[in-house]
């Protein structure tokens, strides 16, 4: 990378911001969950890959930065540092307790350390919409402010989608992953009517494909 971005190097690459890769970031990402849900083996290892290029170049970017400059290493100290100090019932005193209790003091620990102003904070906007509102549902749980913070009931769609998505964090799945899930089977059953509707169109081997006029 450090060839890449240096005079002699890739002109695409050495042209790279911080901005203008944060598209390839969403897009890589996606595509590590599709190799994850429905790819080999080798489609896993090459698009963890493509994850880490991403983490790589940012690095490479971050380095040139004039004013605040850091690099893979100062990136790699202060993931392990932020590990250390969210998981005190490893690397502490505290008790190892109950998976709820993991979470709650994660919460606690982000708060505290990220000086965030409310439990709400830090939940990324461009999270799908499902994905997002279970992240708010388990923050609202977490923080023990079901009482104030009611799934709506007015009846619109969108109420009855968050109530699914409070459903699917109540019976521990995904509600992402399984609608992709079955938004994939629908997929597969068009793929494979196409195809039979293509195979029902061919021709016989050696038959006439002209249409009759009689």
């Amino acid at each position: 990378m450090d060839r890449l971005r240096s005079p002699g190097g890739c002109a695409w690459d050495a042209e790279q911001t911080h901005a203008s890769l944060a598209p390839y970031a969403l897009e890589e990402a996606h595509e590590l969950v599709d190799a994850i849900e429905s790819g080999t083996r080798a489609d896993l290892r090459e698009e963890l890959g493509d994850v880490l290029l991403q983490v790589v170049l940012h690095a490479r970017v971050a380095q040139e930065d004039p004013d605040e400059p850091f690099g893979l290493d100062e990136i790699a100290h202060a993931c392990a540092d932020k590990l250390v100090a969210r998981h005190p019932h490893v690397f502490g005193d505290d008790d190892q307790g109950t998976m709820d209790e993991h979470l709650r003091r994660w919460d606690r620990i982000k708060q505290e350390t990220s000086g965030r102003a409310s439990v709400m904070d830090g939940i990324p906007p461009t999270l799908g919409a499902l994905a997002r509102a279970q992240k708010v549902l388990g923050r609202v749980e977490r923080a023990g402010l079901g009482d104030d913070a009611a799934l709506p009931s007015d009846g619109s769609l969108g109420s009855a989608l968050l109530a699914l998505a409070a459903r699917a964090r109540a019976e521990g799945l995904d509600a992402e992953t399984e609608l992709r899930a079955a938004t994939r089977a629908i997929e597969t059953a068009a793929r494979e009517a196409e195809a039979r509707g293509a195979s029902s169109l061919a021709p016989e081997p050696g038959g006439d494909t002209r249409r009759s006029t009689g």
